[in-house]
């Protein structure tokens, strides 16, 4: 079993930046890829970005490709998703879940832990 806890969200104007965290635990928090996803309202959740286990290597989706940074620190099981050039479109609920069998996986179905979300508004 792997609980997710996001944090970090919160309201940020156009252009701006901001910090999301994920810290993973239980017995197998280590052996996962983590991704994030993000829920627009009326929309389908997507995929943004994903980081291996060992924190090596790295996928993002197009939308995000350049202006958001996912890293991983180990020692405290914790995977970061820095935000840049924030724009409206980047409003959602933002999540982060854990991959315990595949490999940086954009696909939603790969994940089997998932947290409660974290708000991120871009106002203009």
């Amino acid at each position: 079993q792997v609980q997710m806890v996001e944090s970090g969200g919160g309201l940020v104007l156009a252009g701006g930046s901001l910090r999301l965290s994920c810290t993973a635990s239980g017995p197998s928090s280590g052996g996962a890829s983590i991704g994030w996803f993000r829920q627009a309202p009326g929309k389908e959740r997507e995929f943004v970005a994903a980081i291996s286990r060992s924190g090596t290597y790295t996928r993002y989706a197009d939308s995000v490709n350049g202006r958001f940074t996912i890293s991983k620190d180990n020692a405290k099981n914790t995977v970061y998703l820095e935000m840049n050039s924030l724009q409206l479109q980047d409003t959602a609920v933002y999540y982060c879940a854990a991959d315990r069998f595949s490999f940086t996986s954009p696909a939603e179905g790969n994940y089997q832990y998932w947290g409660q979300g974290t708000q991120v508004t871009v106002s203009s």
